[in-house]
Order: C-alpha cells, then sequence, then structure tokens
C-alpha cells in the first residue's frame, strides 16, 4: 500500500515536473526566437497551452491527493459525531462520482470521440483530451489510497483500546 502511494506521488510529481519544465523552455524559446533570431516560433504559444492545461489538470489531481485543494468545509466544521461521519461519507461519496462520471467517463468519451487536430502542430485533440480521464484516474487512486490508510488506522485505534 505504502508503495503503491509512493509510486503514485512519484508518477504525478514527474507528470507536473515534466510539464512545468517543457512550459519553461518553450517560453525561452519564443522570447529568444522573437527577440534574439527575429523570426517568432509559429508552434510554441500552441505547445505551451497545451502544456499549461496538461500542469494545471495533473497538478489539480496532485493537490487533491494531498488534499490541499480548496474546500468549502463551513457544515464540516461545524457537524460533530455521527453527522459529521454521515457528512463526510456523503461529500466522499459525491467527490467521487463526480470525478468517476465527469474526468473518467466524461473525459474518456471526449478523447474517444475527438477527431480534429491542433493548428499549427497537427497533434490529434484526443492525446489533449487525455489529461481528463488520467488526472481522474490519480484522484480516483489517490481517494481509495486515503479510505483504505482511515481505515487502516482506525481498525489499529480499535486495536489499542482492547489491548
Amino acid at each position: 500500500m505504502q508503495k503503491l502511494d509512493q509510486t503514485l506521488d512519484r508518477v504525478m510529481k514527474c507528470l507536473m515536473a515534466f510539464s512545468m519544465l517543457s512550459l519553461v523552455i518553450g517560453g525561452f524559446w519564443q522570447i529568444f526566437t522573437r527577440w534574439i533570431l527575429g523570426n517568432p516560433s509559429t508552434f510554441t504559444e500552441e505547445f505551451m497551452r497545451y502544456m499549461l492545461i496538461w500542469a494545471s489538470m495533473i497538478g489539480s489531481a496532485y493537490c487533491f491527493y494531498k488534499d490541499k485543494h480548496l474546500a468549502l468545509d463551513l457544515f464540516k466544521r461545524k457537524a460533530k459525531g455521527k453527522v459529521a461521519v454521515i457528512l463526510n461519507i456523503f461529500i466522499e461519496a459525491m467527490i467521487l462520482f463526480f470525478v468517476i462520471y465527469v474526468f473518467v467517463y466524461g473525459g474518456s468519451r471526449m478523447a474517444m470521440n475527438a477527431t480534429n487536430a491542433s493548428s499549427v502542430m497537427q497533434i490529434p485533440f484526443k492525446i489533449l483530451y487525455l489529461v481528463m480521464p488520467l488526472s481522474g484516474i490519480f484522484i480516483v487512486v489517490g481517494r481509495v489510497l486515503k479510505y483504505i490508510q482511515l481505515y487502516l488506522d482506525a481498525k489499529e485505534a480499535k486495536n489499542k483500546e482492547v489491548v
């Protein structure tokens, strides 16, 4: 379990690092070709737009995985006892439903049904749209790992109480 958690963490960090590095290199190349060579590169704007989309989607999945995302927890903070447990289960179930339906299912359908290509680089939109189901899978796997860890922690705490 810990190994899977570390692997997921490493894969998302590597994807984010690659996309951010490519944004920096692409930005540098655009400035270099425009101001030094006097002939701006035609593909860098489109390339950087797509890399920004990938960086933001993978980054948001990573924030969700680490529980560092923006959350409105007004009701969650006020709830106590069994109401808090039921509310947390409901919130997590709705999050999973939304991510599976919109990101994984909807993103997969969007990627598989895309028929056009980008105007300058001629990359199929299928590749661009694959970030939706990929980030959705990262979120779902991260949440499932969190649920398993919470269960194991609760079971260990219960065992300590018995002893």
